[in-house]
């Protein structure tokens, strides 16, 4: 016979699964030319994608974009993945984030998420918050805050995706 505490870890268990595999909300936000997207959209194409939260005053979110912008180029080449900065700048900040973003040379998709909505839809709390996405769109990773070589760890879960069978999208 099953304990309470079992049953309560199983159910546990799989209700983390189906939030972490849940697909993304659906919140409008801007690109940098303007034009609206839909957070629900975005894909690319059944390879991972890598969601990054920042702000342009977050010295952590400055370390850890650079870090990754400076390997990006082999992990496309090596994974397919893509990166989606998402600013939170607010107000007068907002208009600050294409200028940061051009004199950092950060070549990912960026996307203005000004009154934090997505952040919020997606149960974030602080940033830097980084999420790794697996070719279905599913969740597979979240974690906040960044230390030094934690790229380190994202292009190692990117690897590992790749070399495991696609899982379907719930």
């Amino acid at each position: 016979m099953f304990s309470f505490r079992s049953i309560m870890l199983a159910a546990a268990v799989a209700l983390t699964a189906s939030t972490v595999s849940a697909a993304l909300p659906s919140v409008k936000m801007k690109d940098l030319a303007g034009r609206t997207v839909d957070s629900a959209t975005l894909s690319n194409g059944g390879k991972p994608m890598v969601i990054s939260f920042f702000a342009s005053w977050c010295k952590p979110c400055k370390r850890e974009l650079s870090a990754i912008s400076e390997v990006y180029d082999d992990w496309k080449d090596e994974t397919g993945v893509k990166i989606i900065a998402i600013s939170i700048d607010q107000g007068q900040n907002s208009v600050k984030v294409k200028p940061f973003v051009d004199a950092e040379g950060w070549e990912f998709d960026i996307l203005l998420d000004p009154n934090s909505e997505f952040l919020h839809a997606m149960g974030i709390q602080q940033i830097p918050h980084l999420l790794i996405l697996d070719g279905s769109g599913n969740v597979v990773e979240s974690r906040s805050g960044y230390t030094e070589g934690a790229e380190n760890h994202i292009i190692e879960k990117l690897r590992q995706m790749k070399s495991q069978p696609k899982s379907k999208k719930k």
